[in-house]
């Protein structure tokens, strides 16, 4: 019999054809730590190294600080200030009262959802799936955990083009991976090159996240840019997940497109990763979706139906309403947001100091705040953008998010997904403060 270990087949060098295609199972804490350590230590190791979402934070202090009465405007929060399409919610309520979702379903996802999300990927990127190569998730952050848990094992490489979304480093982390940061500026328009991916490789390097259009920066990858990565990573054989929930919001008529569809032939080597709640307004209603190899999508249902069994049914049948429906609601949200980022743009680079680029993707402004450091403000030296975000907030009651929660200490996520009023209201505040 031949048997398999992290190295490969016993006796051979690990290769294309004998890698294990599901990482075997592992533990996660550190096995020097002695019985008495782990007896006083209340809270794990794995769990405490974890550092808490910098975006919910922001926004929670916001939102209380408007539940004191002050006026805080909120740059912080990733989700669109548009309600939640009619039809959606209807078939919600309509939802409640059918007896059939009060109970368990598939730990996989319903079946007419996952067959409507195989509908919607072709439809939307062309790219041509089964169902059994769908996994529906309690939203992004759930499929991104899940797919690191079941591709990587401890010391496994992850290589995560920065600035990255702030759960992306903790979930590899989380999976027992090393997430290999590897940082483009805004004089590079955000984006990576092969060059550096092919710089940060290693021989424990796994995988390969890939955020297009970006999470905190709004870059979008090129076609061309895309082919060149994949054809890269291909090479290398290395998974790539693709984080594609941002895929309609793209401006300026950029040609894009989905990594498997622009190289098929990575296809058995990528997972797809997307979800309802930036496309529909529906970040609270937490329905993601992984899209991948069978094999992966079965191994990851596995853990999903020890972790969370179904994802809650009225919101699989919200989530089945919204992948059905057409693409109106989002033609709507996404002229706002396009007239919204000119303006929060354009009024950014009038402060001395500031430089913004364009983005041409997603609902963020990411501007280079490093010439407004090393000053003094009142009295008070700031040497870090999480410094300037604090005394923003104070002073100016604007609350952003600092460059240091996305691996780009230096620089700040402004999300325009808010009204036209405060948005210009809330950017007036700054101009004034830094004038």
């Amino acid at each position: 019999m031949v048997r398999t270990t992290k190295e490969g087949v016993y006796g051979a060098p690990e290769s294309k054809s004998n890698r294990p295609r599901i990482r075997p199972a592992h533990r996660h804490y550190d096995v020097a730590m002695t019985n008495a350590s782990r007896r006083s230590a209340r809270i794990s190791a794995l769990v405490g190294a974890i550092t808490e979402s910098a975006t919910l934070k922001v926004d929670a202090k916001a939102k209380a600080l408007k539940a004191e009465g002050r006026p805080v405007i909120g740059f912080g929060a990733g989700e669109p200030d548009f309600p939640t399409p009619d039809y959606v919610v209807e078939a919600a309520a309509e939802a409640c009262s059918d007896p059939r979702n009060h109970r368990y379903t598939p730990a996989g996802g319903l079946p007419e959802l996952k067959q409507a999300i195989v509908e919607k990927t072709r439809r939307d990127s062309g790219y041509d799936v089964e169902p059994a190569q769908v996994l529906v998730t309690n939203g992004g952050k759930h499929a991104i955990y899940g797919v690191y848990a079941t591709i990587l094992d401890p010391g496994d490489e992850v290589l995560l083009p920065a600035p990255y979304w702030t759960t992306y480093p903790e979930a590899i982390r989380l999976a027992g991976g090393v997430p290999v940061e590897v940082l483009a500026d805004e004089t590079q328009g955000y984006k990576v090159t092969v060059e550096q991916l092919e710089a940060a490789r290693t021989a424990r390097t796994t995988a390969l996240l890939f955020n297009s259009p970006s999470n905190p920066t709004g870059a979008v990858y090129t076609a061309d840019e895309v082919r060149a990565i994949g054809a890269w990573a291909l090479e290398h054989d290395l998974w790539v997940i693709a984080d594609e929930i941002y895929e309609h919001l793209v401006y300026d008529g950029l040609e894009t497109g989905s990594l498997p569809v622009l190289v098929p032939e990575l296809a058995d080597r990528c997972i797809v990763v997307n979800g309802v709640a930036k496309t529909y307004a529906m970040t609270g209603w937490r329905v993601g979706w992984v899209v991948g190899p069978t094999d992966v999508v079965k191994a990851a249902t596995n853990l999903q139906s020890h972790a969370t069994s179904n994802v809650a049914n009225v919101t699989q049948r919200a989530a089945l309403a919204a992948v059905s429906g057409d693409l109106s609601a989002v033609e709507q949200m996404k002229t706002a947001f396009d007239r919204r980022r000119h303006t929060i743009v354009s009024m950014l680079n009038e402060i001395d100091g500031v430089v913004c680029p364009l983005p041409q993707g997603a609902f963020y402004a990411y501007p280079a705040v490093k010439g407004l450091l090393g000053r003094e403000y009142d009295g008070q030296r700031i040497d870090s953008s999480a410094g300037l975000a604090e005394y923003i907030l104070e002073r100016a009651e604007v609350a952003v998010v600092p460059g240091e929660a996305f691996g780009s200490p230096g620089y700040l996520r402004l999300s325009y997904a808010l009204g036209d009023d405060d948005l210009v209201e809330g950017i007036t505040r700054l101009q004034k403060l830094f004038a």
